[in-house]
């Protein structure tokens, strides 16, 4: 399932109990939404968000406030714009946008319902306690990538037969990145292809990366011309 039909899904469904729980309440039920993306990069997902949470009945400006909260891609802000929101109150918060997002929120309250998407493993990085029984005031969905990393090797291999190497990026500061990494090597090499890692803390970095696997020797010496591929992930 496409990421912008899970934001979909976390809109309709996954924001419906908090929600509902507090249906009591005369005023308007205000939504507080920490994304730790940039705005302009999420409006898509946003769009989705808002689509979800009309289908379940709940129309922005009609019967529902969303306060928006966006660290613009600098997670060092999250845990204060994590802490306004708290303050504001609002009914529950959605924490999209990255792991960090999740775990600011986790932090700032206690009481506050918070609804989360990851592409990691929530019980792995604390998140959750375990997917039964999240416990706490956390619930979510996961798109657990390692989960399915070796048949988009396999995917990738059979699109390109002469396929030799794989580069992805990787941001060292989203939780989970490294074990992601170390996955996504096995899962290459479980199907005869090399994955090779370039950081990136910024979308300045970007350019460099690609300019690092373009480069590379490692990757001259391991992979035929036109057999290359970019993932872009773990980012």
């Amino acid at each position: 399932m496409r990421r912008r039909e899970f934001i979909s899904f976390l809109g309709g469904t996954a924001l419906a109990w908090p929600l509902a729980a507090r249906a009591q309440q005369p005023a308007m039920p205000v939504v507080g939404l920490l994304n730790g993306q940039s705005s302009a990069a999420s409006k898509n997902n946003l769009d989705a968000f808002r689509r979800g949470l009309a289908g379940a009945g709940f129309v922005e400006g009609r019967n529902l406030s969303i306060v928006y909260r966006s660290a613009e891609g600098d997670v060092a802000r999250l845990p204060a714009l994590a802490a306004e929101l708290v303050r504001i109150p609002v009914a529950v918060i959605a924490a999209v946008g990255g792991d960090n997002s999740v775990h600011s929120a986790k932090a700032a309250t206690t009481t506050i319902p918070i609804v989360f998407t990851t592409a990691s493993d929530p019980v792995e990085t604390g998140i959750v306690a375990s997917f039964n029984r999240p416990g706490g005031n956390v619930t979510g969905v996961t798109m657990l990538s390692s989960l399915v990393m070796a048949k988009n090797m396999g995917l990738l291999r059979d699109m390109v037969p002469k396929l030799a190497t794989i580069g992805f990026l990787v941001s060292p500061s989203v939780p989970m990145a490294a074990s992601e990494t170390r996955n996504l090597q096995v899962a290459a090499q479980a199907v005869g292809l090399k994955a090779v890692a370039a950081e990136v803390n910024s979308e300045r970095d970007i350019d460099t990366a690609f300019a690092q696997f373009a480069s590379s020797r490692s990757m001259r010496s391991s992979s035929p011309p036109g057999c290359f591929s970019t993932v872009t992930g773990i980012a």
